[in-house]
């Protein structure tokens, strides 16, 4: 298994492509629903499981194809986590966050990539915070603390986002005046991981704390995050800002969520006889309005994401750049989608009565996780402020862009 690329498929249309990975989730979907109440419980995705997602190439979706990778299309991306979703909102998330996080393969010098990446089991992920590291001979010294490691409990390699400072700790400035900073990468066994993820919802991502303490990291395993100058890899995947596909691809599991919710209530509907009525939920007026307004609005989601990405990925491909204007049209697309995704699992999960609350049915985990991810930075109805700011030409805010 070391070394060895993840197959592909080379269809210029990527229609083959997605269809190929959506068929290897469909191989996993049985074991991944057998295991849902364990994630759930254990807070974490069991080794078993991960062992096999990573047989089947899922840890190496966004990674370039010289490290051994998939290097697969947003669109691919996108899909096979609304199908992932459509099973386990953790597991999806656990994998979106790693993939986007091993895209920064293409920006780190070959050798470490390689050795970071070695192969299908190599996972990386980082969270939220910021830690200082201080110049040393080769490398850093490097202490912080770092929250929201998604995937963290079977990640490989760890990374942090650290403020830079000279040997004698005079912060390292660039010409504009502010601090510099480089995300380190380390190997997961050199952090200590803290118990904080007791969450309503996604609670199988064992999204927890690390941290490290005066760890030396090499400089070849330090990289300035989405720097152009630092990139690589000259595919047209690696001008997107991991902002970019974390959006996309959060986006995409609130959309895999909010479709299973909608398909059990439907399936729900067309047996259910509520208390104190004649006729099942299908035979009400009411019903098959709702569901219809309901399916027009989850397409219309899913169309109106998945039309962005295509459209910004023909555009990059053909210019190997992206533009403000077309990372500013991901932001609103994947503000939307999740707002209205949510919308959607909210009413589905209200429709199906008290059938919903039981956690046998899985209406009520899906509901939680659904929300949970509507709270992520993905989320933030501050990101239509951003965008329209832009829109009226008033300037905007690029630090989630």
């Amino acid at each position: 298994m070391k070394g060895e690329p993840v197959e592909v498929i080379d269809d210029p249309s990527g229609d083959a492509l997605s269809a190929a990975w959506v068929a290897r989730v469909a191989v996993l979907a049985p074991r991944i629903a057998a295991t849902a109440e364990e994630i759930e419980c254990g807070r974490r995705l069991p080794e078993a499981l991960v062992g096999a997602m990573a047989e089947a190439g899922f840890f190496r979706l966004l990674l370039p194809r010289a490290v051994g990778g998939a290097e697969v299309d947003p669109l691919t991306f996108s899909q096979v986590l609304q199908e992932l979703a459509a099973i386990d909102g953790s597991t999806a998330w656990c994998l979106g966050q790693t993939s986007v996080c091993a895209m920064l393969a293409a920006f780190l010098p070959i050798g470490a990539a390689r050795e970071i990446f070695r192969d299908r089991r190599s996972v990386l992920t980082w969270g939220s915070g910021t830690g200082q590291a201080v110049a040393v001979d080769g490398g850093y010294r490097v202490t912080g603390n770092w929250s929201f490691a998604s995937g963290g409990h079977h990640a490989t390699w760890l990374g942090g986002h650290c403020l830079l400072h000279d040997r004698d700790r005079t912060p390292r400035r660039g010409s504009d005046g502010s601090v510099l900073s480089r995300t380190m990468l380390f190997p997961a066994a050199a952090a200590a991981m803290t118990d904080v993820w007791q969450v309503i919802g996604l609670r199988g991502t064992g999204s927890d704390a690390y941290a490290v303490t005066d760890l030396f990291v090499p400089e070849s395993h330090s990289v300035a995050r989405d720097d152009a100058a630092e990139r690589r890899e000259r595919g047209a995947l690696y001008c997107f800002k991991t902002d970019n596909l974390f959006a996309c691809g959060f986006a995409s599991v609130a959309l895999g969520l909010a479709r299973r919710l909608l398909d059990d209530f439907i399936a729900l509907a067309k047996d259910k006889q509520p208390r104190g009525h004649a006729q099942a939920l299908r035979d009400s007026a009411a019903v098959q309005t709702d569901v219809g307004e309901l399916e027009a609005r989850l397409r219309g989601a899913r169309l109106y994401l998945m039309g962005t990405i295509a459209e910004v990925w023909q555009a990059v491909e053909r210019s190997n750049d992206i533009t403000l204007d077309q990372r500013m049209s991901i932001r609103l697309a994947a503000t939307r989608t999740i707002e209205e995704a949510a919308a959607v699992a909210d009413a589905a999960y209200h429709a199906a009565g008290a059938t919903a609350i039981f956690t046998r049915s899985a209406f009520e985990r899906r509901f939680r996780d659904v929300h949970a991810l509507a709270q992520q930075l993905q989320a933030r109805r501050s990101h239509f402020e951003t965008v329209g700011k832009f829109l009226l030409g008033l300037g905007a805010d690029t630090a989630f862009l």
